[in-house]
């Protein structure tokens, strides 16, 4: 095939990654124009938003933006939001572009492709419980969390005001999977940096956070001394965690659980996720109940081997009637083998299959420390960590992300220059 249109949607931890790579092996030498579609102009790692949420990470200083990455990697970046799929025709069609008064900016296009490549991600399921979708906030996205800082902020200035009638900031976080343990920790942290900058009252016993999880414990899918670790962490620091209550609705004042309300001026989704619901009606492609696309071995659609789906919209089956986790290594792994598989179908070489392997989970649990099991060959099975070593190994995931956008030597410049951030720029980001 000559100078095949290979398309990648979703610029997320796989889009990226998949895209940087072709470019660099296909579309540098001419072989192939790649193209990426997202409907936001730049890239933060996803499991670093409640550092973005809570201030402790500024965005605008660590986004990297999708033209200039472009630019440097031979692939193209187009604006849009994905909205319908034409298998028969083989092209995709994007949305108008809207400027924030609602005047046009880009009108709606096609894009043809020869390979398609859905990278879309995840969104957070509320499971239709009234109230959610109006007063709680979720962390799908930069602009989410950086919503939740900037509510986070009024509530610390209201909170610090002579004048406020409360005592406390209550803070409720639904959900005790990575993202709601870790955004618990990364709170008190926060609190603690603001005492530097003005907000003397703010002290770590006047913030009043609950972590309300449906299930038995924290951090269902991952092992239970693990969970255990993280638990007694999050109790040292003040966290109320209340396992095995339910969220029954939300107000603009709190949560209902069941005949009881919990108070609450800032409210956090965090219990679950599924795949965009217009990936259900996507031009008849196969769906699971999460609404990801199914794929097989090789992780092309079921029903067309030109359309491959990657991350946590991809629904691929384990041996034990489990899915792949919608984790950020599930996403680098499947952008590998499909990067691979890619290069292979154009060179008539066969495909390779895809094997998820766990290589362990870690949970940040801010300054305060960071709890984790890493598996393989390197240990022999399974190590737990804990502490500083499980700190240094949780930052190094995202070291690797870099290394796999940037290359080795401006990963190093990266994090040499973010050393040199943390000392001549506040701690936490104040607008």
């Amino acid at each position: 095939m000559e100078n095949p249109r290979i398309v990648v949607i979703g610029g997320g931890a796989g889009g990226l990654e998949l895209v940087t790579y072709l470019g660099n092996k296909l579309g540098r030498k001419g072989k192939a124009k790649i193209t990426l579609i997202d409907r936001g102009t730049t890239h933060i790692w996803k499991p670093l938003l409640h550092e973005v949420a809570t201030g402790t990470l500024d965005v605008e200083i660590d986004q990297l933006s999708y033209r200039a990455h472009a630019a440097a990697h031979g692939f193209e970046f187009q604006l849009g939001n994905f909205c319908a799929l034409n298998r028969a025709d083989k092209h995709v069609t994007l949305a108008a572009v809207l400027d924030d008064d609602g005047n046009e900016v880009l009108s709606a296009r096609t894009l043809n492709y020869d390979y398609l490549v859905l990278a879309i991600g995840s969104i957070s399921n509320h499971f239709n419980t009234p109230g959610v979708a109006e007063h709680c906030i979720f962390l799908d996205s930069p602009a989410q969390a950086q919503r939740f800082q900037r509510h986070l902020l009024d509530a610390y200035l209201k909170l610090n005001s002579p004048a406020h009638p409360k005592d406390k900031l209550n803070i409720a976080i639904v959900g005790a999977g990575a993202t709601g343990v870790e955004l618990a920790a990364e709170l008190y942290h926060a609190a603690a940096e603001l005492n530097l900058y003005g907000f003397a009252d703010l002290r770590k016993d006047r913030l009043n956070i609950s972590i309300i999880e449906a299930g038995p414990r924290i951090l269902p899918a991952l092992p239970e001394r693990i969970a255990s670790a993280a638990l007694k962490e999050l109790q040292k620091l003040g966290v109320h965690v209340r396992t095995s209550t339910k969220v029954t609705a939300a107000d603009n004042a709190g949560l209902q659980l069941g005949d009881e309300h919990l108070e609450a001026e800032l409210m956090v989704w965090a219990a679950g996720i599924k795949a965009p619901d217009f990936l259900a009606n996507l031009d008849g492609l196969e769906h699971n109940r999460l609404n990801q696309l199914l794929v097989n071995s090789k992780l092309y659609t079921t029903l067309d081997s030109r359309i491959y789906a990657i991350g946590d919209c991809a629904g691929f089956a384990l041996p034990d009637n489990k899915w792949v986790p919608p984790r950020a290594q599930s996403a680098h792994q499947m952008a590998s083998v499909v990067a691979k598989n890619i290069i292979a179908e154009l060179n008539n070489k066969p495909l390779r299959d895809f094997h998820y392997k766990d290589h362990g989970s870690l949970i940040s649990l801010s300054r305060f420390g960071a709890v984790g099991n890493l598996m393989g060959n390197l240990v022999g099975g399974t190590m737990m960590i804990e502490g500083r070593i499980a700190r240094v190994a949780y930052i190094s995931l995202y070291r690797m992300h870099q290394v796999a956008l940037h290359g080795w030597i401006k990963m190093l410049v990266i994090s040499l220059v973010a050393r040199i951030n943390r000392i001549v720029r506040p701690r936490l980001k104040l607008h």
